[in-house]
């Protein structure tokens, strides 16, 4: 597609050539004489893909930070179980409408704006947190940090998405779940150090605002979204930030006929009843399954409740807080193991490989806890080893690829709204697990609970196999033709 001119565009698209076509070509001639700037691009692209997800690191902390401060704000507050988990899951709840509603604010507005709204939001609401009276003033504070938890999940991945090229595409909108695992590191050791008196909970809250503020400052340098701008008939600034991205003429002109001739095809709108399409249903149910499943499947079991579970085994306050910080730990490497293989191996194959080895470590992790004796010994190396194997498997699988499959699968014109709906879809199974895990604790036992969420991470593999197709090196808008002509489904590959 290397030197496209208009002529070539009005012969290839006939009557169909549009203004947006040629106001966009006229453009390259100047981009042409710019030369070649490929290094400069990558790395380009790089530093705006990772200060983006920093919007990673803010959920990854507000998530885990709880693990470590509830067993202090119940104490402040005198909590019972109900309560520890409405305190947890008012985050969840936030986050649901934020979710669904920054996709139409981040369409109308631009992707960048609406980060940087959500990170000023983030903001106010963890110092609220830290600030909080009362218990009900504080599940107010952690509703709004999940409106803008919420958003920022929705619109970073789709954000880097449209962003990277799609041979980088898989590690760059990764490295905000590399972001979110840090930010569960970081809450742990926050956790830890801080842990003490029963108000230590307050500066672990107000210490969220820290990286929000780094969010909202990095946005104010970065570009807004090149497809963002094509769609908004912005086409100037469009080509001149995507030549950014890419640093020559050819893979940008290879890349503007592309979305633009994907945006051309679009016969409606981009309203929620564009959802329901028939042919975008494919795209639906691969993506709104990996996101239910990605929470059903337990991984924030381990990061809300661990603390507690292991406490309420004989273990103390210090050691099971030093045990929710090996898992930080491992879910930091494990997902920048991800990132370095997501383009290589595939976020299909990642998926089937890893997901039955998840279902055995807690099959294994629940055997640990039958019989009422204290943890020692072989038992206890056990209940180690395979939380962590665990967390290893899920979050090299599952939690990898929620983000990233959720953020590329949809077409252009309904792409935020359909990754909104994602995220809420992420949101929603989260705050299902989280009202729930400790009444199915004393319902079910240890054992039983772990071993219902084995259960569900088989039933994700079975899924996986069923309804997700590979999409590693496939760009956006060849994904979005797979859909259309009815072929995308799971093969062999």
């Amino acid at each position: 597609m290397a030197g496209l001119s208009t002529t070539d565009i009005d012969i290839a698209h006939g009557a169909r050539a549009s203004e947006m076509h040629r106001r966009a070509f006229s453009i390259m001639p100047e981009i042409e004489r710019l030369g070649d700037r490929t290094a400069s691009a990558r790395r380009y692209v790089s530093i705006a893909a990772a200060v983006a997800a920093v919007g990673g690191l803010l959920f990854g902390y507000d998530t885990g930070i709880i693990a470590s401060a509830l067993i202090f704000v119940t104490q402040s507050f005198s909590l019972s179980t109900s309560g520890q988990e409405w305190v947890a899951a008012a985050l969840n709840i936030g986050a649901i409408f934020g979710a669904v509603c920054s996709g139409p604010i981040s369409d109308r507005w631009g992707r960048r704006p609406a980060i940087m709204a959500a990170a000023a939001v983030f903001i106010a609401a963890s110092i609220g947190c830290g600030l909080a009276p009362t218990v009900g003033v504080l599940m107010f504070a952690r509703l709004w940090l999940g409106v803008a938890i919420g958003a920022t999940t929705q619109i970073v991945p789709v954000y880097v998405a449209e962003l990277a090229p799609a041979e980088r595409r898989g590690g760059l909108v990764s490295l905000f779940q590399l972001a979110f695992s840090l930010g569960l590191l970081l809450a742990f050791l926050v956790g830890y150090e801080l842990s003490g008196t029963p108000d230590s909970w307050r500066p672990m809250f107000m210490l969220g605002a820290v990286p929000a503020l780094l969010l909202a400052l990095g946005m104010m340098v970065l570009p807004e979204s090149p497809r963002w701008l094509l769609h908004h008939q912005q086409e100037r600034r469009a080509v001149s930030i995507l030549y950014k991205l890419r640093g020559h003429h050819t893979p940008v002109s290879r890349e503007l006929y592309a979305v633009l001739t994907v945006d051309e095809t679009e016969t409606a709108g981009s309203g929620w009843a564009d959802l329901r399409r028939r042919w975008v249903r494919p795209a639906l149910v691969a993506a709104l399954g990996i996101a239910a499943l990605s929470q059903l499947s337990g991984p924030n079991v381990i990061v809300y409740y661990a603390p507690i579970i292991l406490s309420q085994t004989g273990l103390a306050h210090s050691a099971a807080l030093l045990t929710s910080v090996s898992v930080g730990i491992t879910s930091t490497i494990t997902t920048a193991m991800g990132i370095a293989l997501i383009d290589r191996v595939g976020r299909r194959r990642m998926m089937l490989v890893m997901l039955p080895f998840a279902a055995l470590s807690l099959f294994v992790l629940g055997a640990v806890f039958l019989g009422t004796a204290p943890l020692g010994g072989i038992r206890m190396v056990l209940m180690v080893v395979s939380l962590l194997g665990y967390i290893f498997f899920n979050f090299g699988s599952l939690s990898v690829a929620v983000w990233l499959v959720a953020a590329e699968v949809f077409p252009l014109a309904i792409r935020s709204k359909a990754m909104g709906l994602a995220s809420a879809t992420v949101w929603l199974s989260d705050t299902i697990v989280s009202l729930v895990t400790l009444s199915l604790v004393h319902a079910l036992g240890t054992t039983g609970t772990f071993w219902l969420f084995g259960a569900i991470n088989v039933a994700a593999f079975l899924f996986v196999w069923k309804y997700v197709p590979e999409t590693v090196g496939t760009s956006l808008e060849d994904i979005e033709d797979s859909l259309r002509a009815g072929t995308f489904r799971p093969t062999a590959r």
